[in-house]
């Protein structure tokens, strides 16, 4: 997939340079130098082979082929292809990263509506001390019944 497969897309070629702030209501393909912010919500992002972005990214899907230095919030899907370097954090539903790309930063997946409260969520470390285990032991072997567990709490 060099290019969107919709027929209504922008493109970039690799001789341009953009600086500042992008938005768009249609799915863009960028082969060139962007510097700033990408904002596409709805619709996808490609970076081709020569594509050479310093851009937090927010779109619907991202597809990485060149370089990309910035946060990448996708509401759908992150791909990182054999060819891609990124650094920046992803925060999305579905990531893939090919054998050969170049990835570093933190991922964040999970489901779009419980993004916005993940934050509100507290870690916190417990052990478990369940009726069944206690008896006859774990099914599971080297797991006693106080095995530490981590669980989700409400803060």
């Amino acid at each position: 997939m060099d290019t969107p497969k919709t027929a209504e897309f922008a493109h970039i070629g690799k001789s341009l340079i953009v600086k500042g702030e992008l938005t768009g209501s249609e799915d863009l393909y960028i082969d060139g130098q962007v510097e700033g912010s990408i904002d596409l919500q709805g619709n996808n992002l490609t970076v081709g082979p020569n594509g050479q972005i310093r851009a937090n990214v927010n779109a619907k899907g991202v597809i990485v082929q060149g370089k990309l230095e910035g946060n990448i919030h996708a509401t759908e899907r992150v791909d990182f292809r054999k060819s891609a370097i990124a650094v920046g954090d992803v925060i999305t539903q579905r990531v893939a990263i090919e054998e050969g790309a170049y990835f570093k930063g933190k991922v964040d997946i999970g489901k779009a509506e419980a993004q916005a409260t993940r934050s509100d969520f507290k870690t916190e470390r417990s052990t478990v001390a369940s009726g069944a285990a206690v008896g006859a032991g774990s099914p599971i072997p080297g797991v006693s019944s106080k095995t530490p567990v981590t669980e989700t709490k409400k803060v």
